[in-house]
């Protein structure tokens, strides 16, 4: 199942924080990427009827091994649930439990 990101709100993954997400590059084994966070970006619309096609902005970060690093780029992810789609990861920097990658949704 491949996904569109267009239809893809911050309810579309808040369930699933905590899971694992896979990292397809080619041929190589994919890396493993948690899900750490799904959080709103700045003020929420009050009257999101008023508001149907627009897209609340938000926030994933997830977390990855501590090396090797992803540089910042467009990676297919799969999940079990959502199936495989594309996300611009960016490296957001380490943490104690190793690299930190964010992508924002507008």
């Amino acid at each position: 199942m491949h996904c569109m990101i267009e239809s893809f709100t911050m309810q579309t993954f808040a369930p699933y924080v905590g899971d694992t997400f896979h990292v397809l590059e080619g041929s190589v084994v994919p890396i493993e990427l948690k899900l750490r966070t799904a959080t709103a970006l700045g003020r929420e619309v009050e009257n999101t009827a008023a508001f149907p096609s627009q897209r609340i902005p938000f926030s994933l970060v997830f977390h990855g091994p501590g090396g090797p690093h992803l540089p910042q780029k467009i990676y297919r992810l799969a999940h079990t649930t959502l199936g495989t789609f594309e996300l611009f990861l960016v490296p957001i920097g380490p943490d104690t439990q190793g690299m930190r990658y964010e992508a924002i949704f507008t």
